[in-house]
């Protein structure tokens, strides 16, 4: 069997099944991504670049449906090459959000298109819209429409989709999400897991333990769509509570989803300048090797996870998974993961003094939570790597 992905971050979330797959006999290999796709040892990987960049007097409404246009030509060209080589792959399984599969059937009609359905977005009863800090223009509205566009070109598209969660699935339109399954790629629940004897060096050569008053929040950038402005707002009035705990931030500086602050050059320098604290407790660690982050989840006393109603991270089920006790945002992405009580706590996005108290709770009678850190353990073990590939490979009839 000849399996083809294309994804422009190639592995992306493909990781798992990709290095099943190369275990496979019988099972053919090949990737297309970006040419800054990181791809995968194993598996061979053709780059490709847009000839150009979507034009600057374009529609802002259609820049990015130019911008998919462009990346659908390119593959298009790659899969063409293919072809006249006598190429023909059985299953492609793509992560369409930039329109490399646009084009597809073009080259592979009787391919079986599998498509990765992450998102798809509304304007209002999900992220966009939800912090009123930043209110949905009618401009923004109108986008996100045009946008949608594009997503239900790939729905029609594809022979069958996979969505990570029940809620990402039900924000697609009802016509389509009888072909989409639901099945989470899986994270490596085999490499975590809760360490009594754990520690982390910081920076500043200080050692924290697992069993101290740790507080620990980990985005891949820190911004508001991952409620890193009501985590600062609360931090002052935690560390004047609680004299004695440590906060550990990791994250980069860079924008994943939103946009970047207007007065400084990043939302960590621009909520640090609003709610000032001592960087002998505040230790920002930027992006880390895995073995650090590892570290960082296991002397975890309490985890801080917020995010607005959008895309659930590997980070919180990672979280899970070490046997963090979650204090994690009442909104949709969560309330499909965590049950208040029995494997974490909720508090409502925005309320930074209902974040505190609970924190409070958390790092003065830790005892009192063991029972949710273990089911939290358990909570994640669903979402392993292993449950993830047995639900591809059945889907993909790779057996």
């Amino acid at each position: 069997m000849r399996v083809l992905f294309i994804h422009q971050n190639f592995p992306g979330q493909f990781r798992p099944l990709a290095r099943d797959l190369l275990t496979q006999p019988g099972v053919d290999l090949l990737a297309i991504g970006r040419d800054t796709a990181p791809g995968l040892a194993g598996v061979r990987l053709l780059r490709y670049k847009p000839q150009r960049a979507a034009g600057a007097q374009s529609h802002p409404y259609l820049r990015t449906v130019e911008d998919a246009v462009l990346h659908g030509q390119q593959v298009l060209r790659l899969l063409l090459e293919l072809k006249g080589k006598g190429y023909r792959p059985d299953v492609v399984l793509a992560h369409p959000g930039w329109g490399e599969t646009l084009y597809l059937r073009e080259a592979f009609p009787e391919a079986r298109l599998v498509h990765f359905c992450e998102y798809y977005y509304h304007t209002q009863g999900a992220d966009a819209g939800f912090d009123p800090e930043f209110p949905l223009s009618l401009d923004g509205a109108a986008r996100i429409r045009t946008r949608n566009g594009l997503h239900l070109l790939n729905l029609e598209n594809c022979d069958l989709g996979i969505s990570p969660t029940r809620w990402q699935h039900s924000l697609h339109p009802a016509a389509y999400r009888d072909k989409i399954a639901i099945i989470h790629e899986g994270i490596d629940t085999a490499q975590l897991g809760p360490n009594a004897d754990a520690s982390l060096t910081l920076p500043n050569g200080q050692v924290l333990r697992a069993g101290q008053p740790v507080v620990t929040y980990v985005a891949r950038n820190l911004e508001p769509y991952r409620g890193f402005h009501t985590f600062m707002r609360a931090l002052p009035r935690l560390l004047q509570r609680h004299p004695s705990c440590q906060v550990v931030v990791v994250g980069g500086d860079g924008i994943s989803y939103g946009s970047p602050p207007k007065d400084a050059p990043n939302w960590r320098a621009q909520l640090l300048a609003e709610n000032p604290v001592d960087p002998q407790r505040v230790h920002f660690l930027g992006k880390l090797p895995y073995d650090t982050y590892k570290q960082v989840l296991q002397v975890s006393a309490a985890h801080v996870y917020l995010t607005y109603p959008f895309v659930l991270s590997w980070s919180l089920l990672e979280a899970m998974a070490s046997g963090c006790l979650i204090l994690g945002s009442d909104t949709a992405p969560l309330r499909e993961v965590i049950e208040p009580g029995q494997n974490g706590l909720l508090v409502e996005f925005f309320d930074s003094a209902a974040l505190v108290d609970t924190l409070l709770q958390a790092l003065e009678q830790p005892q009192q939570y063991s029972a949710l850190r273990r089911q939290a353990q358990v909570t994640a073990q669903g979402y392993g790597v292993a449950a993830g590939i047995q639900q591809y490979r059945r889907l993909l009839n790779i057996d």
